[in-house]
């Protein structure tokens, strides 16, 4: 299983929620992750040391250098971008300088995000063989994750800092000064970096594990060194050296994502081409800075303030006094609230952790199984991939230049199709069941309900017709979201505790840095895997595909459930959709409707077991055993299957609704 932040905010949720507990007494504990694990293991019995106090001491002070301006950037940034529709669309008086301004301080606080995330074990890790290696053999993988992903920050500190250096005779258009403030971000952040990686490795208790995993990234760099005139005369082979056989065993052995991304692209930029190895920087830097991005920690930050708030409890409240009386009518206001909440929050973990607790209770009185709750809980999280605003299609559109308007427009429908599906599959299995035992809500209750959800049934419409009626872009649009859940959360429905929000603040630039971080180093190994003539040789071969247009979609249906299940949303569109989109544009595969297929098909492998990621966390959130699941929810899949072939094979269901959009 890989870390939590499977495209969520399961952390931001759970910090804040343990002061609100602090604040009322309550002595309830969330489950203990993966890396809360692993450090308790590590901590010594008794007093720490001279030595350990120092290095915690350390520590405590890195937490503050970095979590104090990486909280308030984000807060910066809301504020300047909210500044920015309020002057245009209020007082028609643009701004020229939010968006450089914004693009400016993004890079800063992707990169303490990322510092932040390190040191607190959080960056995106596949744990599935940690999950059931034995207690030291996971110390030692631990402890080997650190060390490489150390090695490869230390790799590019001097090509960060030269690249900065390098960006200083460049002024910014607007603001008049030199962009030289923004580039240091990169030198700056791997350097916090590199210092958090040396702390976390000086808190090792074990200095045989310590010795074992530094020596072993030694003795592997030293013989890819020693082995390198071999490399060129590989060619293509290559390819598969770095970027499946390193990346693969990088991956497996628990190193992050990113840093696994990282060393695989150095090391074949190194060992096996001309190239100088500071372009690495360069596409990291374009990777991370397109200002769309910006969305992914303002709209992560929008969905923990919607569940602070309690809007989206009252939302799922509300179906339930519709539905809740009738064969199965939980099960489909679980489907129906994760369509509306995704629709304001965009983030699968955090979803499932707000609808979850306020369903399952109630579905276990009614007689249902725990299995089946799971499943389809795990099912609806593929289900509402598309549904804006999703940080996959943000990514899609950042990554191919596509209109985050239409593909925020094009996903509503092939949701609501899935959608369909799920709930007949639903009303196959419950078409039995007795409910002469359920309670029909009174009108007056549906009223009341209602009443009370209006204000956060309203958001999703409101964030929808700002993009498309041109109010704010994509990435200005989270703010007003943002202003608009706060002001009911303290004036509608008054659970809003202030003093929760910085620890979300935090959280969220977390989990952002650990986000765009792979986002960088993804495109870097875009970058030379097209160098290589390896998106050429892919189009030929595409092209060859029988069946045309149909076996191409087929094909990519296939491969992106697999990507899915292994590299998750974000990395696998930033590696395979610069390849893949200009493909679908020569089968003649409009780029909205091919976003929808590729998304709806990672959505699949991301939530099937048992690879899927997707699925676990749904497991860990509703707090049953993975193994109840995994029979009911093949119908579910199945389903999900069906629905993305329906999707694929009627365009008109993703484009149906882009036609006129700006």
């Amino acid at each position: 299983m890989r870390e939590p932040p499977l495209d969520g905010r399961s952390d931001c949720i759970r910090n804040a929620r343990a002061l609100n507990r602090e604040r009322t007494g309550d002595k309830s504990v969330d489950p203990i992750t993966h890396s809360e694990r692993s450090a308790l293991a590590a901590s010594p019995a008794g007093l720490p040391s001279a030595w350990l106090r120092s290095v915690r001491r350390a520590d405590r002070l890195l937490a503050i250098v970095t979590e104090v301006p990486a909280a308030a950037l984000v807060l910066v940034e809301i504020l300047v971008l909210l500044s920015g529709v309020v002057s245009r669309y209020v007082f028609h008086r643009p701004l020229g300088w939010t968006d450089e301004l914004a693009s400016m301080l993004f890079l800063w606080l992707a990169m303490l995000g990322a510092v932040i995330a390190l040191r607190r074990s959080s960056h995106m890790r596949m744990t599935a063989l940690l999950d059931i290696a034995s207690p030291g053999i996971r110390a030692f993988l631990d402890l080997f994750a650190v060390v490489a992903s150390g090695a490869f920050l230390l790799l590019i500190l001097h090509p960060a800092y030269d690249f900065a250096s390098e960006e200083a005779i460049v002024t910014t258009p607007s603001l008049d000064i030199s962009n030289a403030w923004r580039a240091a971000a990169l030198p700056i952040g791997i350097a916090l970096m590199c210092v958090a990686a040396a702390l976390k490795l000086a808190e090792a208790t074990d200095g045989k594990r310590l010795a074992a995993a530094l020596g072993l990234v030694t003795v592997i760099g030293v013989v890819l060194y020693f082995i390198s005139p071999l490399f060129p005369g590989l060619g293509n082979f290559n390819l598969l050296i770095f970027f499946v056989g390193i990346v693969g065993l990088l991956v497996l052995s628990g190193v992050p994502i990113a840093f696994a991304f990282g060393l695989a692209t150095f090391g074949y930029l190194a060992l096996s081409t001309t190239k100088p190895v500071n372009v690495i920087v360069g596409r990291m830097d374009e990777g991370m800075s397109h200002l769309v991005l910006l969305s992914v920690p303002l709209f992560i930050f929008l969905g923990v303030v919607l569940e602070l708030s309690g809007m989206a409890k009252a939302m799922v409240q509300f179906l339930a006094s519709l539905l809740g009386h009738v064969r199965g009518g939980l099960s489909y206001v679980l489907i129906g609230g994760m369509y509306l909440v995704s629709g304001i929050s965009g983030s699968k973990a955090a979803d499932m952790a707000a609808i979850a607790p306020v369903l399952f209770p109630e579905m276990r009185k009614r007689g249902e199984k725990d299995g089946e709750m799971v499943a389809l809980l795990a099912a609806t999280g593929a289900q509402t991939e598309t549904i804006p605003p999703s940080i996959v299609l943000i990514t899609i559109g950042s990554v191919t230049g596509i209109s985050i308007a239409a593909l925020f427009s094009g996903g509503l429908l092939p949701a609501l199709v899935l959608a369909a599906l799920l709930c007949f599959v639903v009303w196959w299995r419950v078409r039995k069941v007795d409910v002469t035992h359920a309670v029909r809500a009174t009108r007056k209750e549906v009223g009341r309900a209602l009443l009370i959800a209006l204000p956060a049934l309203a958001l999703p419409f409101i964030i929808r017709a700002a993009v498309v009626e041109g109010v704010a872009t994509a990435t200005e649009v989270s703010t007003i979201g943002i202003a608009y859940a706060l002001i009911a959360g303290l004036v509608v429905y008054r659970q809003l505790d202030i003093r929760s929000l910085w620890p979300a603040l935090v959280e969220t630039a977390a989990l952002s840095g650990a986000i765009l971080l792979i986002i960088g180093t993804a495109t870097g190994m875009a970058w030379a895997l097209t160098q290589s003539g390896f998106s050429r040789q892919l189009a030929e071969a595409m092209t060859r595909l029988p069946g045309g247009t149909t076996g191409f979609l087929a094909v990519s249906i296939l491969a992106f459930i697999i990507l899915g299940s292994v590299l998750e949303g974000i990395p696998a569109i930033v590696v395979f959709g610069p390849l893949l989109f200009p493909i679908a544009k020569q089968f003649g595969v409009n780029d909205v409707h091919y976003s929808m297929v590729v998304v709806l098909a990672m959505g699949i492998g991301l939530f099937a077991p048992p690879f899927g990621v997707g699925y676990y966390a749904a497991c860990a959130i509703s707090r049953v055993s993975p193994s109840a699941g995994m029979r009911p929810i093949m119908g579910y899949m199945l389903a999900l299957l069906v629905g993305t072939i329906v999707v694929a094979a009627v365009p008109w269901l993703s484009t149906g609704f882009i036609k006129g959009l700006p």
